[in-house]
């Protein structure tokens, strides 16, 4: 090839024969689904503390002995590993709601929402059932509160009496006497002319009024806007010489009915709270008055600043009445935001909740329409020329905030109803459809990472359990990259004294479910402290045997055997469903069921290493299972990064030049007796290279772990030879 050079010169180039290389492969992702009282629906959640199971998912519950999956979750989590769990769907589930409208005061009839992608998808901008629902279904988010203010008014004035014909955003005006002193940043001016401002609220009982002051307008009718200052009498409607009478002035501007003396004018922000049923807080105990942001303001928009606060009033979630969950606040109705702290953060209140609450979605845009169940009517907080108010429709939320001026709601308060869990009187069980559903989010390798698919508990029938392990044991031989660990029938064990009977129920049970040597059997039911309810309980040790693995992967090497005295050993077994001889083992073995057992002194563990192969071979072993599993996924990444390279000598002398260290590491490490790669143009030939194919033969002997052992004590005379009987010098 010529140089692609022009003029004499030098050029430098570099040829890159490092690409590529074996990582070690980290083999502690278990993976569970099933009925939970919280959570996300069909999504896989990253687990790694028992906290963490508790805070997504909820506590273990006895209704419908929903505590197996959770213990089974927790039980995997105490080996070291991480864990993914997805809630299974049910029928019945739904979401704790504040139903929009009078239709739904009952909050009844709001969508299931199962998690983010399915609010995004699905609720987000078309569902209208709800103002607010709970993130998550269940009964859990019952009576949960939602408090909402936004700055609907500045002032709030008792009047001598209301002028007659007053209304909700009809203007007001104060008149201020001559040359009042008016501070600014700095410096003071002085001014002559009036207040305006805007009814925002009506209390004829009280005879008050609710007022948002929106500009100063002097004498030669100049106006300017005015930002309201909390606690300083400059832009208020204040009593005092000459600012005690207003005057009510219709969209014309014409008088409506006389001019009313000013009694009284508070803060109105100050006198607000949030509206709990057993505690008094205060808004302005939480934060300082919403106000228009920055970048609203900047966009000459006006009032979209708001407060959200959720609160556990009745103390059913939290276990204390009034906690305060979550505080979200100066947040925004213009739906283009942009934090001014935080930035490029968006603060439009229904993605920042959907985004950054832990127990709440925003629904339906109650800026749209007035809700009578809620008592909210959206209110004008501004003119759209002289004393004309900004129309309802032009202030709707999530517009972008160019030139906008928000309505406001004021002060609201949500409360949740309507939540239910898998049936109507609180169960727990889900089906046997709705399990495999969940299952079938880990089925996808490029999508999720797992290592081990974890059966948790059965179903309520032996039949049901049977399919459920076999769900399982297709989706690891779809993958080909991890372990299904499957156990016995609840009622094949559990509550039975006859040891011959339960041998004979493992046997029918196991017996049909599909041959592969990406599943391990179990008999196991272990006896362990549930403290949550202060129980023991009997719960399957499928999960322990993902665990022993998962230990054994993070202590030692994914290729030694995980069973035995020196890996096998059971976390927190205080006894076992069923304890199987010596004789019972024999029965169980052949058929590809590992016992767990007790040993007086050892304690409760794995006694055997079988996978469910049905025929002999070396992958009918965990160890050799796990071997490969590891290498082939090491191997794999490392060959993907050989992919549209050039097939010649020095690709494939580069690719085994990968390979081979990577497996004599493996051999000094006790994994292999020996191997071979043929990478050359004996498996690449011209026909592989034209087909644009690269191969590479990888040939292991896996190390075999020991599963019997022979003792054989001879007695001899005392004067005969060894090497006589023996044989041996």
């Amino acid at each position: 090839m010529a140089t692609p050079q022009l003029s004499p010169g030098v050029l430098v180039r570099e040829v890159d024969l490092t690409v590529g290389r074996a990582d070690n492969v980290l083999d502690n992702i278990g993976a569970i689904a099933g009925p939970f009282p919280i959570g996300p629906v069909n999504d896989p959640i990253d687990i790694t503390t028992e906290q963490d199971l508790i805070n997504v998912f909820g506590k273990p519950i006895s209704t419908d002995a929903q505590y197996e999956y959770w213990m089974s979750a927790a039980s995997y989590l105490s080996y070291g590993g991480v864990l993914k769990v997805t809630r299974a769907a049910g029928d019945t589930l739904a979401n704790a709601n504040a139903g929009a409208g009078s239709a739904n005061a009952t909050m009844t009839g709001a969508a299931r929402i199962d998690n983010y992608d399915d609010y995004t998808n699905n609720h987000q901008d078309t569902d209208n059932t709800f103002v607010y629902a709970a993130k998550n279904s269940g009964t859990w988010a019952d009576g949960l509160k939602v408090c909402f203010i936004d700055d609907k008014a500045d002032q709030t004035v008792t009047l001598s009496a209301i002028p007659t014909g007053t209304a909700v955003g009809q203007g007001v005006s104060v008149s201020v006497p001559n040359n009042t002193v008016i501070p600014g940043t700095g410096s003071t001016s002085a001014f002559s002319g009036y207040i305006k401002g805007i009814v925002t609220g009506i209390d004829a009982g009280t005879k008050k009024l609710d007022v948002k002051l929106t500009s100063r307008v002097s004498t030669d009718g100049t106006e300017t806007a005015i930002t309201y200052a909390e606690g300083t009498n400059y832009a208020s409607l204040t009593t005092g010489a000459g600012f005690n009478t207003l005057t009510v002035i219709s969209s014309a501007g014409a008088i409506v009915g006389t001019t009313a003396t000013i009694n009284a004018s508070v803060d109105w922000y100050n006198q607000q709270t949030l509206g709990l049923t057993n505690s008094t807080i205060y808004w302005k105990q939480i934060a300082p008055k919403p106000s228009t942001n920055v970048y609203v303001s900047d966009r000459q928009g006006k009032g979209d600043g708001l407060h959200v606060v959720v609160v556990d009033d009745k103390g059913t979630i939290s276990g204390i009445k009034g906690n305060i969950l979550e505080k979200h606040v100066g947040i925004s109705k213009a739906k283009d935001a942009v934090s001014s702290v935080n930035a490029p953060q968006k603060i439009w209140y229904n993605q920042f909740l959907a985004d950054y609450s832990a127990n709440i979605y925003a629904g339906k845009n109650p800026s749209s329409a007035a809700d009578a169940y809620w008592g909210t009517t959206p209110t004008a907080t501004g003119f759209s020329s002289g004393w004309t108010k900004v129309t309802d429709a032009g202030g709707l939320w999530g517009q972008d905030a160019q030139g906008v001026t928000y309505s406001s709601l004021g002060n609201v308060v949500y409360t949740f109803g309507g939540g239910a869990d898998y049936n109507a009187t609180g169960g727990m069980k889900a089906s046997l459809a709705d399990q495999i559903t969940a299952y079938n989010k880990f089925s996808n390798k490029d999508e999720v990472a797992v290592d081990f698919l974890i059966m948790g508990p059965g179903c309520d029938t032996q039949a049901e359990s049977q399919a459920k392990a076999n769900s399982l044991i297709s989706i690891a031989n779809l993958r080909k990259d991890c372990v299904a660990t499957v156990g016995p029938h609840r009622g094949d064990i559990v509550g039975l004294t006859n040891t011959d009977t339960q041998t004979d129920n493992l046997i029918k049970y196991f017996s049909p479910l599909s041959s592969s040597s990406y599943a391990v059997f179990d008999s196991g039911y272990k006896y362990t402290y549930d403290r949550f309810n202060n129980k023991f309980r009997y719960i399957p040790t499928n999960s322990d045997v993902a665990g022993l693995m998962c230990r054994t992967g993070i202590n030692a090497y994914p290729w030694f055997s995980p069973a035995g005295q020196q890996r096998g050993i059971v976390n927190n077994a205080i006894k076992l469903a069923y304890n199987p001889s010596k004789a019972q083992r024999d029965q169980l073995y052949p058929q590809r069921i590992n016992s767990v057992i007790t040993q007086p002194g050892i304690g409760t563990l794995l006694f055997g290493d079988k996978t469910g192969l049905g025929y002999a071979s070396a992958f009918d072993r965990i160890n050799v299972r796990r071997l490969f599993l590891t290498v082939e996924q090491a191997l794999q990444k490392a060959a993907e990064a050989q992919l549209f390279e050039l097939n010649d000598e020095l690709t494939r002398a580069n690719f085994k030049n990968i390979v081979e260290p990577y497996l004599r590491d493996i051999q000094a490490k006790r994994g292999l007796y020996g191997f071979l790669v043929i990478c050359d143009t004996t498996n690449n030939t011209p026909d592989v290279i034209d087909n644009n194919e690269f191969r590479a033969d990888i040939f292991l002997k896996p190390a075999k772990s020991i599963n019997y052992v022979t003792l054989t004590f001879v007695a001899t005379r005392t004067g005969v030879s060894f090497e006589e009987v023996a044989g041996r010098v």
